[in-house]
């Protein structure tokens, strides 16, 4: 079984995941946290349940999803893991956040420790997430699937009801229609979408009414 939390961070509401099972072991997943509330109100539920952080997994590049990196590396040792199709945006935060937001970001950006592509697996505790490319939103897109427990972390790709914007830089709204009909084949209908904002959903409520899959 896993255990999931869910923290809502930054000022783009992004859904960071802390991800654990009964070895007490657990993935960050999109580490958006910014704030030094948002990241004590981490390490309080981390340090509560006895955790131990073994894997920092984003589900894309952009600044939002990985505000937090800095702060998991310096807390817990974790470096980001994110595809190598978003090599570009990942090693790029501050221009992002310039760009974005008018921000500076002042933190020094955490080294990504693993790149990967679809078919790796994210394992820890007795537990494995299934890396599924869905390009769109950005190059490097990907949705982590848990096929054991019908949970699928779908970052910014897919939401309750809408999607991920793809005019920003690198997007491709073609990309993302192809990544949405290769969800809708994969995923069963009754899986838990926990999307990167928002509440969550089901693949099967989203195929029946997401105007995006019409």
């Amino acid at each position: 079984m896993l255990n999931i939390q869910r923290f809502e961070c930054n000022m783009f509401q992004e859904n960071c995941y802390v991800v654990s099972d009964d070895t007490k072991e657990c993935v960050i997943i999109d580490c958006g946290a910014l704030h030094p509330e948002e990241r004590k109100a981490m390490e309080r539920y981390i340090s509560d349940n006895g955790l131990t952080p073994k894997r920092l997994v984003s589900t894309h590049g952009h600044i939002d999803h990985n505000f937090g990196n800095r702060f998991a590396e310096d807390t817990y040792g974790l470096k980001p893991e994110v595809s190598i199709h978003d090599s570009q945006l990942i090693e790029n935060l501050p221009a992002q956040a310039s760009a974005l937001i008018g921000m500076t970001y002042r933190e020094e950006p955490a080294e990504v420790k693993n790149y990967f592509d679809e078919g790796e697996v994210i394992k820890f505790g007795n537990h494995a997430l299934d890396v599924i490319s869905t390009p769109g939103h950005s190059p490097g897109s990907v949705v982590l699937y848990s096929k054991d427990e019908n949970v699928a972390f779908t970052g910014d790709t897919l939401f309750r009801l809408s999607i991920g914007r793809t005019d920003f830089q690198l997007g491709s709204y073609q990309d993302m229609m192809k990544s949405l009909k290769k969800l809708s084949s994969l995923l069963p209908a009754d899986c838990i979408i926990l999307p990167g904002h928002g509440e969550q959903t089901t693949m099967g409520f989203e195929t029946a009414h997401n105007p995006y899959f019409k």
